[in-house]
């Protein structure tokens, strides 16, 4: 049986929930205060069996973060599942700078693999610790926003929070 702490916390954005293992590493985060939907973005091998109410190291970042320190997400640790090029495309995201977001292509060529688009972009869908991973810096080829699971609005708005835009 394994236990993970969930945690909801108020952002100008909405309501975060964290949810982090028996290490403080995040599994899941996003926005939204649905427990069950935080705990969806696992899969069902790697779901904890037991949630309790706490709080988490993690939410000290999150408030760090929406106070100005858009850094303050970098050394949170999480932890991931997945393929190895899944593995790496969590690690590549963690890697992309503040305010400096790339497209998919280029973010396929961080992978070292330019003609893996689809891939690239999947591996964006399939991240479960959001903002912790920050797949939101991650555009489509053209520019423009593309998906986010925590919808378009959030995304454009953690992405002026970022570039120093004072229009969120």
């Amino acid at each position: 049986m394994t236990t993970a702490t969930i945690q909801t916390v108020d952002t100008p954005d909405g309501a975060f929930t964290i949810l982090a293992d028996d290490t403080g590493h995040v599994l899941a985060s996003g926005w939204t205060a649905d427990r069950a939907t935080i705990v969806a973005r696992l899969s069902e091998r790697t779901r904890p069996t037991t949630l309790a109410t706490g709080e988490t190291d993690a939410a000290a970042a999150v408030a760090a973060y929406y106070d100005g320190d858009v850094t303050a997400i970098d050394d949170v640790p999480v932890a991931q599942h997945g393929t190895a090029m899944q593995l790496a495309g969590w690690e590549a995201l963690r890697r992309i700078e503040p305010g400096r977001p790339l497209t998919y292509s280029e973010f396929a060529v961080e992978l070292g693999s330019p003609s893996a688009v689809r891939a690239a972009a999947s591996i964006c869908a399939r991240n479960a610790p959001a903002l912790f991973v920050p797949c939101h810096r991650v555009l489509r080829s053209d520019g423009t926003l593309g998906g986010f699971a925590w919808g378009l609005d959030v995304k454009r708005r953690l992405l002026d929070r970022e570039s120093g835009s004072r229009a969120i």
